[in-house]
């Protein structure tokens, strides 16, 4: 009986073999769009202000009353040489929740072919146009492996001096794409997921949809805002940093985290 049922199990595990054998590969992911899950934990957020009180942390903290975190959608449209980042009409959480406040205009765009952005950023309600060279970050590639989306990924780290954050991506080994949610770019396969100082935001993917895109890569043809370039756009953001430094204030309450 046992010399039965062990013949039975190799000859599933052959069958099995020969039928993985027969499929073709699909190949890596080079078109579609990604949604993204974004944690907000205010609580980590605030920690990581080395600026503020300790009493002024407790006074912004109890805005949030005790629920310390809020989610939403966010969503990548990719090709072969350009990526298009955008936030997500569909919501994470109902809107009586209470924390689905921000409407700014925003989206980034990297085109690979081309070594260009173009970014539409929001700045204590004011919108920025940003269009440069492209500008991707110095990252230090580490060994660690994780699984994101069912997708096998590598981290790299790097620090954002102006923010003073910590980031660490991960990135996937099959999709051929240097792009990836928020302003991250420049690894050597897209990212899936971003760590900001240890939880303060998670950005991770959730869905991956392989398909042949039309429009989601376009720029609007009508956008309102001031045209700057990077450097133009860093002075703006550090004058808004350091005021915020100065009256001991949550700088991400005016600014994109």
């Amino acid at each position: 009986m046992q010399k039965l049922l062990l013949l039975l199990v190799i000859l599933g595990v052959f069958k099995t073999s020969i039928r993985a054998q027969e499929t073709p590969n699909p190949g890596p992911v080079t078109e579609g769009t990604i949604r993204y899950l974004v944690t907000h934990n205010w609580t980590k957020k605030l920690a990581a202000l080395t600026y503020m009180s300790k009493q002024r942390k407790e006074r912004a903290a109890y805005m949030w009353g005790s629920r310390s975190e809020w989610h939403e959608y966010t969503l990548l449209h990719f090709d072969s040489t350009q990526t298009k980042y955008v936030e997500s009409e569909e919501r994470a959480e109902p809107d009586d929740a209470g924390y689905s406040w921000r409407k700014d205009v925003f989206f980034t765009k990297r085109d690979f072919a081309q070594n260009t952005l173009s970014d539409a950023l929001t700045l204590q309600g004011k919108t920025y146009l940003v269009q440069d060279s492209l500008q991707c970050q110095d990252w230090k590639i580490l060994n660690d492996l994780k699984e994101v989306a069912g997708h096998l990924c590598m981290n790299a780290s790097w620090e954002d001096t102006l923010k003073q954050q910590k980031i660490v991506a991960w990135f996937a080994l099959d999709i051929p794409s240097s792009g990836g949610p928020e302003r991250l770019c420049g690894l050597p396969g897209l990212i899936l997921e971003a760590d900001v100082n240890n939880g303060a935001m998670i950005v991770s993917a959730n869905r991956i949809e392989a398909k042949k895109l039309t429009t989601e890569l376009a720029l609007p043809k009508k956008l309102k805002g001031k045209k700057a370039t990077e450097a133009e756009y860093r002075v703006a953001l550090k004058k808004v940093i350091d005021d915020h430094v100065k009256e001991e204030q949550p700088y991400f309450w005016d600014i994109r985290y």
